[in-house]
């Protein structure tokens, strides 16, 4: 079943969206709190985005292109905001398409049924990132993201910071991430393992991540 998150200022519109959505089998979000939409997205992982221009403290353009910063979901912009520029400014923004307000449901549907058979037809349907704490791991362009800010990650440190955010909160062994840099042909001994580790963790701090890989001493590593 698809998910759409509706992002929507106006309560009644989205409850309308939502209704009819449900009637074609879609899994549906609608946004209640606008002060954190990227904590809801990560949560819900949807695989659409509606989106209004026009939101509570920051618009539609501002949260579309934080969210392209690590994932490139297909988002549609709904709003009364019309003109040419609003229209430029949203798809430059990273939006697939435009509806204007007052629009038809029926419309709206042909439309996400339309851009959900072209991104998801002939690929996997999956999350392209991970989340622990407010700190994103984008899948597709190997970079950390927190609070608005961006690092980029060499091939090794991207592998550890996968492994050991996909087993957030548990102990993983030195062994194991050596053995997943093995696997992707890295040469890797307890040495160089110690160096990424470590470079890992300065490039966390470059953006106020700290203390966020913990070493346990003759067990491994631990994110908390």
């Amino acid at each position: 079943m698809f998910k759409i998150m509706v992002v929507e200022d106006d309560f009644k519109i989205a409850q309308i969206v939502k209704e009819n959505l449900i009637k074609w089998a879609f899994d549906v979000k609608v946004v209640e709190d606008f002060s954190d939409i990227l904590n809801v997205f990560n949560k819900y992982r949807p695989h659409l985005i509606l989106m209004d221009i026009n939101l509570p403290l920051y618009d539609g353009f501002y949260w579309c292109n934080q969210i392209r910063k690590f994932s490139k979901v297909p988002i549609i912009f709904i709003s009364s905001r019309n003109t040419n520029m609003d229209i430029i400014m949203a798809i430059n923004m990273g939006g697939d398409d435009f509806i204007n307000k007052p629009f038809s449901i029926d419309v709206l549907i042909a439309k996400i049924n339309a851009i959900l058979r072209r991104t998801y037809s002939y690929m996997k349907v999956e999350s392209d990132v991970i989340e622990y704490n407010n700190v994103f791991l984008s899948i597709n362009d190997s970079c950390v993201l927190y609070e608005g800010k961006q690092v980029e990650l060499t091939k090794n440190e991207f592998k550890i910071m996968y492994i050991l955010m996909k087993n957030a909160g548990s102990i993983v062994s030195r062994e194991k991430i050596m053995r997943s840099l093995w696997e992707d042909e890295s040469f890797v001994d307890d040495n160089t393992l110690t160096v990424n580790i470590n470079r890992l963790r300065k490039k966390l701090e470059e953006i106020n991540i700290k203390d966020f890989i913990k070493t346990k001493k003759g067990q491994g590593y631990i994110i908390v």
